[in-house]
């Protein structure tokens, strides 16, 4: 399975994992749901390792990097909840989405020889993704500022940039399942300790389980196939593809919320996926 094949993967469960971010965070405490979706994804992880009865802990020389690839999934994770609950998504998934630029940069500067035409594959996928969803209805008449909005939304970017590129580096050393479950274990302590020390709820309600437990799941096999790209050729295209969950969220909605689609949005779609098919070649 190429790279590519699996950032799709992940952009699928991300965009499934932000549609429901959207709705449930207006209904459930905010951090308790995060908590919740990142415990639910840790079982499924810890589930999967037992199926495949490979190493728990990775090799002490990637554990650094294990680390702060939890510490960044814990600022990328809370940036993008913060982001959607106050929305709009028209606004939130462009920016969010732009994490691939990072990615395919750190790729470069690491040694990774990028041609221009790649530079321009990668600067068409954050192109379709923004026309799609820079021209989304929100629907939303009541709109919080968006100077924190936009905040939030940038810091989950560089948090998801850096992330896959620290995950990504560990997995290629030491195997993508132990450093997923360090780097989700890390971000659960982090997360944890916070709500406790500021006696935030942790309990979202036992009616939010059943979604905010698919949530978890879909998020656990996004995170999984991106790390697994790691022992791949250009892994960093894996970045690259899952970013298109900002188009997938638009289209989801489009297809179970029954949100309209402007013709230049479709557009998008084209632009966005004719870039992944190149890069795949």
């Amino acid at each position: 399975m190429s790279a590519l094949t699996l950032g799709l993967i992940a952009a699928v469960m991300w965009g499934f994992h932000d549609v429901c971010v959207r709705f449930v965070s207006q209904k459930t405490p905010l951090m308790a749901s995060l908590l919740t979706v990142l415990v639910t994804g840790t079982l499924f992880h810890v589930g999967v390792m037992a199926f495949q009865q490979g190493d728990i802990v990775p090799d002490r020389a990637v554990l650094g990097m294990s680390f702060m690839s939890g510490v960044l999934f814990l600022v990328a994770s809370l940036g993008l909840y913060g982001a959607f609950q106050r929305g709009p998504v028209a606004l939130v998934a462009p920016i969010i989405a732009s994490y691939p630029i990072l990615s395919v940069a750190w790729a470069a500067w690491s040694g990774t020889h990028i041609s221009p035409m790649q530079w321009g594959a990668v600067m068409l996928v954050v192109l379709g993704v923004s026309l799609v969803s820079a021209l989304a209805q929100s629907g939303e008449s009541d709109v919080p500022p968006i100077g924190k909005t936009i905040s939030l939304a940038a810091l989950s970017s560089v948090g998801f940039a850096g992330t896959f590129a620290f995950g990504q580096s560990a997995s290629a050393i030491a195997g993508e399942l132990p450093v997923t479950l360090v780097t989700r274990l890390v971000a659960i302590a982090l997360l944890l300790a916070g709500l406790l020390m500021l006696r935030i709820p942790i309990w979202p309600g036992r009616a939010a389980l059943p979604v905010l437990s698919l949530m978890g799941i879909a998020d656990g096999i996004a995170l999984l196939s991106v790390n697994t790209a790691g022992h791949l050729e250009d892994a960093q295209y894996a970045s690259v593809s899952s970013s298109s969950f900002g188009l997938l969220t638009i289209l989801f909605a489009f297809l179970f919320l029954k949100e309209r689609l402007k013709p230049v949005q479709w557009l998008g779609c084209v632009i966005a996926f004719s870039a992944i098919g190149y890069l795949a070649l």
